[in-house]
């Protein structure tokens, strides 16, 4: 039964098959590389593949049109044999759980038999793993490029989305390619941040996923020296032998290693923190993997060569150049209420010494230290009042404004904060205009960063070093505050996408991954997403 991702072309294998058989037509009238005086056996072969490939994708115009394209000519096989980038695709195929898809969704066993079988040189035998070759290419590469549906990444600016091409067009690309094993290779490499990802998710399963799934029962805390029957199960699951029943030292470091990988306080120890993640198995892990997948796939496969990313769940962020981290820093990002949103936009220009217009609820709590502090509190922390949210506001007397209105919330009220040291807002603002109001900014407040959780801000991203972004933003040549007026703008030499993603798993420098917490809780939406449409891997449970 299809899934609801399931491309339309996967659905209807007629398709394929009807492709297949005019393409044999055209083979076996003039088979590739052959001649008018070739053997009567080299025409029965190519005959008997376009007779099968006839009835293998009868009914389905998709494909007929693209082989009609090409005159017929196959796009998988060699000289009466799969080609090398049919197998090279085949295995990437194979690997599909790599990418957080499942091998039997485009056939992977089937192609694997498929091409077995076509070495021989039989007609009907590359017909059909032509067609079933054909058939998977699209939709594979549909999935590859297509982030969830229960990814809510919002892309505030033209440009910067992945890749949505129907199943059909990418098989179209590939048969319009100069050379088909660059057109793969193209097709399926994707951002940096993906593939860093899918790689550390490939060694996570290698090595975490096929362990035994012993259950370790519960009770006091397990360390260097313990013995019994606990132990022995430790020990199993774990992949070590179960006796001797010893807690020793290859315990401890395999130990240190599963807590390294699983983002747990490393001490070789068995608390219950850590049996807990030993009792809980592979499973919610590699589904929180390939939650974090989805959401690096809606990042484009070429996101340009400079670009930012932000990621609120680590509160990072990191600035790629030609595919590599040129630079990197702590931000600061919302307050669990207060979210910073999914969202990727192009920063455009920058602000020196710019206004803080504070939102309407810091504009209340103002207002009533103004009550009980009196006027003065405004010059003390060198706030306006503002006639309206409009460019041509002007600056209001004291005496203008009904404080107690403000206070109580009955009246809404604009405040900002004038340029200088003492502003939220620092030296510098990076723009990237948006319907949320979310943007990049410096702060006088950098003691903030030194914590390990570093959500305080009202949703917009606080830099632990506006300087050195500014330097990478302007190519090295970045406009001076001090030598600005206020709030002048500076347009940057060319716009830098920056995207605003979440990521509870992310891999490590050193290798491995790091599990996070879920700060915005929205891990459980997207993994319940993904199994109400059956993407991914069923996940192994423990006995």
């Amino acid at each position: 039964m299809p899934t609801a991702r399931e491309p339309a072309a996967m659905r209807r294998p007629g398709l394929l098959w009807s492709l297949a058989g005019v393409l044999l037509s055209t083979i076996a009238a003039t088979p590739v590389g052959a001649t008018a005086a070739e053997p009567a056996a080299t025409r029965a072969t190519a005959a008997a593949f376009e007779t099968a490939l006839r009835a293998a994708v009868s009914g389905d115009g998709d494909l007929q049109k693209f082989y009609l394209g090409r005159n017929w000519r196959p796009l998988w096989m060699d000289g009466g044999k799969p080609s090398a980038d049919a197998k090279s695709f085949a295995d990437r195929l194979k690997n599909a759980a790599d990418d957080g898809l499942s091998p039997d969704r485009y056939g992977a066993p089937a192609i694997e038999a498929a091409l077995t079988a076509a070495e021989s040189g039989d007609g009907p035998a590359m017909a059909r793993a032509e067609a079933l070759l054909s058939r998977a290419y699209g939709g594979y590469l549909a999935d590859l490029h297509r982030p969830a549906d229960g990814v809510k990444m919002a892309y505030v600016h033209d440009g910067l989305a992945p890749e949505k091409h129907a199943p059909g067009q990418w098989l179209w690309n590939a048969g319009k390619a100069d050379t088909l094993s660059k057109h793969i290779a193209s097709s399926t490499r994707m951002n940096p941040v993906y593939e860093e990802l899918r790689a550390a998710y490939a060694d996570y399963r290698d090595t975490w996923s096929d362990l035994p799934t012993t259950r370790v029962a519960p009770g006091p805390m397990l360390r260097a020296g313990a013995t019994g029957a606990r132990v022995a199960s430790l020990r199993e699951r774990l992949g070590l032998p179960a006796s001797p029943a010893t807690f020793d030292e290859s315990v401890a470091a395999k130990l240190r290693a599963f807590q390294s990988a699983h983002g747990l306080p490393v001490d070789g120890a068995a608390g219950p923190k850590t049996v807990a993640a030993l009792n809980e198995g592979p499973g919610r892990f590699e589904r929180l993997i390939r939650a974090n997948l989805e959401r690096a796939r809606a990042i484009p496969a070429d996101p340009g060569r400079r670009f930012l990313v932000v990621d609120t769940a680590g509160a990072t962020l990191r600035a790629y150049e030609d595919g590599k981290v040129a630079e990197q820093m702590h931000v600061i990002v919302g307050k669990p209420d207060m979210p910073t949103p999914a969202m990727a936009g192009r920063i455009s220009h920058a602000v020196l010494n710019p206004y803080w217009n504070l939102p309407p609820d810091l504009a209340q709590i103002r207002a009533e230290r103004v009550l009980a502090m009196g006027k003065k509190y405004l010059v003390q922390d060198r706030l306006e009042a503002m006639s309206s949210w409009e460019a041509d506001a002007r600056v209001l007397s004291p005496d203008e404004v009904d404080w107690k209105a403000v206070a109580s919330g009955k009246q809404q009220l604009r405040m900002r904060q004038t340029p200088g040291p003492h502003n939220m807002m620092g030296k510098i603002k990076f723009m990237l205009p948006n319907r949320y109001g979310i943007y990049l900014h410096d702060t006088p407040e950098k003691l903030l960063f030194a914590n390990d959780q570093r959500r305080f801000s009202s949703g917009c991203v606080r830099l632990a070093d506006a300087p050195r972004l500014a330097r990478f933003l302007f190519d090295g040549k970045a406009p001076d505050p001090d030598k600005a007026g206020a709030e002048e703008r500076v347009d940057l030499p060319k716009g830098v996408p920056v995207y605003i993603t979440y990521l509870t798993v992310e891999p490590k420098a050193g290798g491995g991954l790091a599990f996070r917490a879920d700060p915005y809780k929205r891990d459980g939406t997207l993994m319940a997403s993904l199994s109400s449409s059956g993407g991914g891997q069923t996940a192994q449970g423990l006995k």
